[in-house]
């Protein structure tokens, strides 16, 4: 080779190590993240076919698939090699729909002959997906306005209508109507709806429907949140229903005494817009309504095969294969909008690009370079997860850090990868570092320049010597002053600005270990975690975050990153030491004045709320709760699932003392919890 081009191609070297691995990088070695094969996931995860890959759906079992068979394809080993199994597949309990059973009966004044009426389900009423099955005889009645009760707001509907033994009849919505940013706004409004009657004692709990025909409320549809029973039957009911049963005056009449501000205020100024009104809406409230019901509500719910899909790269190192890291991704999103979608209307796909198959194709780049014969083996066991039903609550890793392929005893640090398609400048957010002592200087390290520039020269010096060298240097110099290299197929190519390696992320770094994704389940479990995203955007949780809109190659320099960090924690000796995490909670609105420091369950549970975890030096650690308690009392309240906990609490007032009842190895506990003030 001519002198001149060996120093212009020593030129070369240096530029690429300014600016880090090209794409064309990709036809030298296997071992960089590769654009293509980004897109070529993403573009099939976030297609229209998979339509939208909600949990229990025939596209999320093809995104299963498709991921089993790309782990098969790059070499794992099978999660679950047992006999009669799908061996890379995890399967999970999930309620996907409800089905009407037999006898769903609804009576007025079935005792009395010449007034008996059969209302047709479907039509006049519906069970809603989560209540629970069970008949009320003689149901007594009473109007509950809309049937809030929130200590926070001082609004209590019940405190005025007296529900206990009887059936509580209530408008959808709130008294701000249809604001979604009005102070009665929040998520999983039903429920706590639900929750409130159960705790004013009702027997059952009627919505009248704001849509005039019953079939085109959203309520109608069976739909289920996999959040467990209502614990008394729930239904909503049509307007010509709900006037049938409300009978001491009109709708009309019954939705202005609906809110209690308005009484309120006029009562409390002692001039009422008329002399009747006021009157008149307290004894809506108040007065028994003449009517009695009788009706069944029988609901049959139908699991879905669910599943996470395991693959697993063993370990080199006689020793150290023992242990294990976890590297994780969700698969499942919104499937065609519905529970969770931020869309105006439900139908269209939720092809959820970023949110996640940004960080399942992330996952599927991570094995095929760590798997690589190109690369030295991880001396531990590699765990590669893509998690489904994270949407609905973290279902699929709260399954697996329950049911374990690889002991938890073993594995060493959680991986998790959420949202990361969206790279803005060089801003990169990570969570988990307070989780191990040892995160922050590891990431420092591999965010540094230096860390960079060698990944970037990696790019050329990592093959095996026997391979040739498949680049030739085109005399040519491009007219940016970058020089052009001819790749295997003798097209002209050049570094990549994009895929600049050599230029540190600027990161954002957060300390606790929970979070609103798969690496809690772990962290709850005492293990270090790392969480990788990019941040949120105005596509989140809607149709439009389509495959057009990721960054590729922002996300193949992520993948970079977090390839160099898994490796520097498999090459340490030591595993990382798990730490308690500052909290950020304390620091977030969530509505509550007060602070417990428990970390519930979100799973299906008829039976209590299990909880996951409790921070050191919280009210719960200091009433002596544990991970694995169930909770099925607090401050006087009947706890079943997290609906129930969760309008306890809002209940309750910092510095007084509650008592709290938990299920442990089968014993029912007592203890006395104090909250502390939400800072």
């Amino acid at each position: 080779m001519p002198r001149s081009v060996i120093r212009r191609f020593a030129s070369f070297l240096l530029v690429l190590a300014f600016l880090g691995a090209p794409v064309w990088a990709q036809q030298v070695s296997s071992n960089q993240p590769s654009v293509d094969r980004l897109k070529q996931i993403i573009n099939y995860l976030a297609g229209d076919a998979l339509e939208g890959r909600r949990t229990g759906t025939p596209g999320a079992t093809k995104a299963a698939n498709y991921i089993a068979a790309e782990f098969k394809r790059l070499g794992l080993g099978p999660g679950l090699p047992r006999p009669g199994s799908q061996p890379y597949l995890q399967s999970f309990p999930y309620v996907s729909s409800i089905d009407l059973g037999a006898n769903n009966l609804f009576f007025i004044n079935p005792g009395k002959a010449d007034d008996i009426a059969q209302f047709r389900v479907g039509e006049d009423w519906m069970p809603l997906g989560f209540s629970s099955n069970g008949s009320v005889k003689s149901g007594p009645v009473v109007f509950a306005g809309y049937g809030i009760s929130s200590a926070e707001l001082k609004y209590n509907d019940y405190a005025v209508s007296q529900a206990r033994e009887r059936v509580a009849v209530v408008f959808a919505g709130t008294p701000d109507g249809d604001n979604p940013h009005g102070q009665f706004a929040q998520p999983g409004q039903l429920r706590f709806k639900t929750a409130a009657a159960r705790a004013a004692g009702a027997r059952a709990l009627l919505i009248i429907s704001d849509e005039e025909k019953l079939t085109e409320d959203r309520m109608s549809r069976l739909l289920y949140d996999n959040a467990g029973e209502a614990g008394i039957p729930v239904a909503v009911i049509s307007q010509r229903l709900a006037q049938k049963v409300l009978t001491l005056g009109s709708l009309d009449e019954y939705r202005t005494a609906a809110d209690l501000r308005q009484i309120d205020a006029q009562v409390g100024t002692g001039e009422p817009t008329s002399v009747v009104q006021i009157p008149k809406s307290l004894a809506l409230r108040s007065a028994p309504v003449a009517p009695k019901l009788d009706f069944t509500v029988n609901v049959v719910r139908r699991q879905s095969p669910s599943f996470n899909v395991v693959g697993i790269l063993p370990g080199s190192d006689p020793k150290l294969k023992d242990e294990a890291i976890v590297i994780g991704a969700h698969y499942d999103h919104l499937g065609r909008g519905g529970e969770g979608s931020l869309a105006p209307r439900e139908g269209e796909i939720h092809h959820g690009a970023d949110d996640n198959a940004s960080g399942v194709a992330g996952l599927l780049e991570l094995a095929r370079t760590l798997a690589s014969p190109q690369t030295p083996k991880p001396r531990r066991t590699i765990v590669f997860i893509a998690f489904s039903g994270e949407e609905e609550g973290l279902l699929g890793s709260d399954y697996y850090v329950n049911h374990p392929l690889v002991p938890l005893a073993n594995t060493i640090a959680m991986i998790n990868m959420d949202m990361i398609g969206r790279l803005q400048g060089e801003r990169l957010i990570i969570g988990g570092i307070g989780t191990a002592p040892d995160w922050r200087s590891m990431i420092d390290r591999e965010n540094s320049q230096e860390s960079m520039r060698t990944a970037a020269a990696a790019a050329l010096e990592d093959r095996p010597a026997s391979a040739p060298m498949k680049l030739s240097l085109d005399p040519r110099v491009g007219t940016d002053g970058a020089p052009i290299v001819l790749g295997s197929n003798g097209r002209a190519e050049r570094p990549n600005p994009r895929l600049d390696l050599a230029t540190p992320f600027t990161l954002t770094l957060n300390d606790d270990g929970y979070g609103p994704s798969d690496h809690s389940s772990f962290y709850a479990k005492q293990i270090p975690v790392l969480f990788f995203w990019t941040g949120t955007h105005d596509d989140y949780h809607k149709p439009s975050d389509t495959a057009d809109k990721i960054n590729y190659a922002g996300e193949a320099r992520i993948l970079s990153f977090v390839e160099r960090i898994i490796r520097a924690l498999d090459k340490a000796d030591q595993r990382p030491t798990y730490a308690v995490a500052k909290s950020d909670s304390q620091g977030r609105s969530t509505g509550f004045r007060v602070y417990l420091g428990t970390i519930p369950n979100y799973a299906d549970t008829n039976d209590g709320l299990k909880l996951d975890g409790v921070r050191d030096d919280s009210p719960a650690a200091k009433a002596g709760l544990k991970a694995g308690d169930k909770v099925v009392k607090l401050a006087g309240r009947e706890v079943k699932n997290v609906y129930d906990y969760t309008y306890a609490l809002g209940e309750m007032k910092a510095g007084q003392e509650y008592e709290i009842e938990v299920m442990r190895a089968g014993q029912r506990l007592a203890m006395k919890i104090t909250p502390e003030a939400r800072k």
